[in-house]
C-alpha cells in the first residue's frame, strides 16, 4: 500500500501493565503489584514481532519498575534498533509529586533504564499527561535531569489531563529541553485528540487515518501516535468494583486494537522520536 505521506510519524509504546494503569489506582494498591499477573512480555512480544514484520522502529516509554522486573525486554526494545525512553519509574502521576519527589522518581528511572538498555536516555512521558499549567516546573526538573525532550502536555481539554491552551506540535520550553505533545487535529475552534489511546480504540479506524492525515497534509507536521500493550490484550484480567466509565474507557473495542494497529503501521511512515525530532538518535552508553 502506497504511504499517506512522506512526512514521518512517531510511533511510540507506553510500557505498562493493566494493573498500573491510573485510573486503577483507587482499586489496586502499588503494594499488590508484585502479585498481579503480570502480561507486559507476551503483549510486547507481539507489538515487537508486529513492528518487525512492517520493518518500522519506534520509541518506547518504559516505565522503570518494568525494567527492573524484565530487564531481558529493555534489551531486546534496544537491541531490536528502537529507542528506549523513560515513562518514569512507578507510574505516579507528575501532578501528585513534589518537586523532590518527582526528581527522585524521574532520575531514578533513567539512570535504571541506561544501565540496564546501555542506550542514552533522552525522552520522557509523564504517566497520564500529568504535566499541565499547574506544574510547569517539572519541565525544569527534566531539563536538570538530562532529558533532551518530553511528551506529556497534551494540548486538549479532558477530565483528568490536558492544557488546551499549549502549543500543538514541538517546540523548545527549556534551553536544550523541547515539549513534543501527542497529536490533535485543531477542528471548530477545538483540539480534537487524534494521537491513540483510547480515542484509537472508540473512534472509527476511517476517522482515525483521516485525523492524521489532516495533520500531516495540511498542518504539514509529525503526528505522535501513543499506545499501550495492554491495549492489545482482551484476556487481560478484568478488575472488580470499577465505575461504568472507567470500564468503558480501558477495554472499549480493545479487541480490535492489534487489527487496527496492523493497519495504521502500513497507511503512515514511522519512526523513533529522537530521529524525528532531535534529527540524531540516541548513543550508546557504557554498561557497569
Amino acid at each position: 500500500m502506497l504511504q499517506a505521506t512522506r512526512l514521518i510519524n512517531a510511533l511510540t509504546i507506553d510500557v505498562e501493565d493493566y494493573f498500573q494503569v491510573s485510573a486503577f489506582a483507587p482499586h489496586i494498591a502499588r503494594t499488590e503489584w508484585d502479585q498481579r499477573e503480570c502480561r507486559v512480555e507476551r503483549n510486547m512480544d507481539r507489538i515487537l514481532g508486529l513492528l518487525a514484520r512492517h520493518q518500522i522502529q519506534a520509541t518506547f516509554f518504559t516505565l522503570g519498575w518494568i525494567a527492573e522486573r524484565y530487564p531481558q525486554l529493555v534489551r531486546r526494545i534496544v537491541e531490536e534498533g528502537h529507542e528506549l525512553a523513560s515513562h518514569g519509574y512507578g507510574h505516579q502521576r507528575a501532578s501528585d509529586l513534589s518537586r523532590d519527589e518527582f526528581r527522585d522518581d524521574v532520575t531514578r528511572a533513567k539512570a535504571l533504564l541506561e544501565d540496564i538498555g546501555g542506550q542514552a536516555v533522552w525522552g520522557y512521558r509523564a504517566p497520564s499527561f500529568s504535566i499541565g499549567d499547574a506544574n510547569l516546573w517539572a519541565l525544569d526538573v527534566l531539563q536538570e535531569a538530562g532529558y533532551r525532550y518530553s511528551s506529556s502536555i497534551y494540548p486538549v481539554r479532558h477530565d483528568h489531563y490536558g492544557s488546551p491552551d499549549a502549543p500543538r506540535f514541538a517546540h523548545q520550553v527549556r534551553p536544550g529541553l523541547m515539549e513534543v505533545p501527542p497529536t490533535t487535529l485543531r477542528l471548530f475552534s477545538r483540539n480534537l485528540p487524534s494521537s491513540g489511546g483510547g480515542y484509537f480504540r472508540l473512534f472509527p479506524y476511517a476517522l482515525s487515518r483521516w485525523m492524521l492525515r489532516q495533520v500531516n497534509q495540511r498542518d504539514g507536521e509529525s503526528a505522535i501516535f501513543y499506545m499501550h500493550p495492554w491495549e492489545i490484550d482482551p484476556q487481560q484480567p478484568r478488575i472488580p468494583g470499577v465505575s461504568l466509565k472507567t470500564r468503558f474507557r480501558h477495554y472499549v473495542n480493545i479487541d480490535r486494537t492489534e487489527q487496527r494497529l496492523d493497519r495504521l503501521l502500513s497507511d503512515f511512515a514511522w519512526g523513533r522520536m529522537d530521529e524525528i525530532f532531535l534529527r540524531e538518535r540516541a548513543p550508546e552508553v557504557s554498561v557497569a
